[in-house]
């Protein structure tokens, strides 16, 4: 039986990187947004990356926790969430990841060029 709202298969890369400019305008949109994928103990799993891919198709701009019960830190988390997902990392504070995937159907983000 399959779901209705399956997550899409990760995307290998983005095209092109984000600009200084844009990263900042989208830590900015990020900062009052709450963590909405946290990693635990088991760190980086399928599970998680199922759930980011669900979260990045609906939001664009997500933060992510890496728990203290996490094997990983944040730093190190960063980049294989970014690839397993096809996204780009905006920034990173504390324990905090902040992901940005573009929607190619409907966009929700305006980035300034």
């Amino acid at each position: 039986m399959t779901e209705k709202n399956e997550a899409k298969p990760p995307k290998k890369s983005p095209a092109r990187e984000l600009t200084s400019k844009q990263k900042s305008y989208l830590r900015g949109l990020a900062h009052h947004l709450e963590p909405l994928v946290k990693v635990g103990k088991e760190g980086l799993t399928d599970g998680v990356s199922a759930a980011l891919l669900a979260v990045l198709d609906q939001h664009e701009l997500v933060k992510v926790r890496v728990l203290e019960s996490a094997p990983i830190s944040r730093a190190e988390a960063a980049e294989p969430l970014a690839r397993s997902t096809g996204s780009y990392v905006v920034g990173g504070v504390g324990r905090i990841v902040i992901l940005y995937r573009r929607n190619q159907d409907a966009p929700l983000v305006e980035l300034p060029r």
